[in-house]
């Protein structure tokens, strides 16, 4: 994900009577990786995690972000609405944590299902009991993220917290049919261990609802951000992965019948 556009400064807008606000960071236009075909991608800010090879660490504080109303965000997806459609694509709303939100995301993602939009959510799940079975309802595919499968790796990675929230999220997910899409961000020496992708390779063909598997490799394009905003990047030292390891990552995946990329 690489958001671009940022919500122009200034007052909001005045919305309709109970539209609810949120705090969005960015927006752009994104194919291929957030979603089917071309997508309108919002990224609302404030993350409850801290993973170690984020790339937008200035989605993390939703003081980086601008309040909008549902109005305001709805004008700016209606500008490309026919564009999204011929090119067989929809929205997303990413960020951040999308789910750190729920009033608002659910409220966007049903004004875009109305309008007959396909509609995706990006989420770690670790907030998944936020999402209630009406914003569910409007969503028709989930980028679930899975960071990690074992207890120790999963804390260093995302700095607090358990796998399991993200666990009853995705089997709540497939217990309602819900489209899925997996990520799992390959990062030599910290997420790449076999028995650790073997778990998350074992969870997302257990669901059965799960479309494909992007196999992210892990990069370091965002650390400049970690030092605009006076932070030490973590994996300032660490390697992307070789081909090697991305074959063998993915292989643990389609060996179990899932589509790897």
């Amino acid at each position: 994900m690489n958001p671009t556009r940022t919500p122009p400064p200034g007052p909001v807008r005045p919305g309709r009577a109970g539209a609810t606000d949120g705090v969005v960071h960015s927006w752009d236009l994104s194919h291929g990786v957030d979603g089917p075909g071309t997508r309108f991608v919002a990224f609302l800010a404030g993350c409850p995690l801290r993973c170690r090879y984020c790339h937008s660490p200035d989605t993390w504080f939703p003081g980086n972000g601008r309040r909008m109303s549902t109005d305001e965000l709805m004008r700016e997806i209606e500008r490309y609405r026919r564009f999204i459609h011929v090119a067989g694509g929809g929205i997303t709303l990413s960020g951040g944590e999308p789910l750190r939100q729920p009033r608002f995301t659910g409220e966007v993602l049903r004004r875009c299902h109305g309008l007959g939009l396909h509609t995706a959510l990006d989420t770690s799940g670790f907030l998944g009991a936020n999402a209630d079975d009406a914003l569910l309802d409007a969503t028709d595919l989930v980028l679930l993220d899975v960071k990690s499968w074992d207890p120790a790796t999963y804390r260093r990675v995302t700095g607090t917290g358990s796998v399991a929230p993200t666990l009853r999220f995705g089997r709540r997910l497939a217990d309602r049919g819900t489209p899925i899409w997996v990520r799992f961000v390959l990062v030599p020496g910290l997420t790449d261990a076999e028995e650790n992708v073997a778990g998350v390779a074992d969870f997302a063909a257990g669901l059965g609802t799960v479309q494909r598997v992007d196999v992210l490799p892990f990069h370091r394009l965002g650390a400049h951000k970690y030092a605009e905003l006076g932070l030490a990047f973590p994996l300032a030292d660490t390697e992307p992965p070789g081909p090697e390891l991305l074959d063998r990552v993915r292989a643990q995946f389609t060996t179990r019948g899932l589509v790897a990329y």
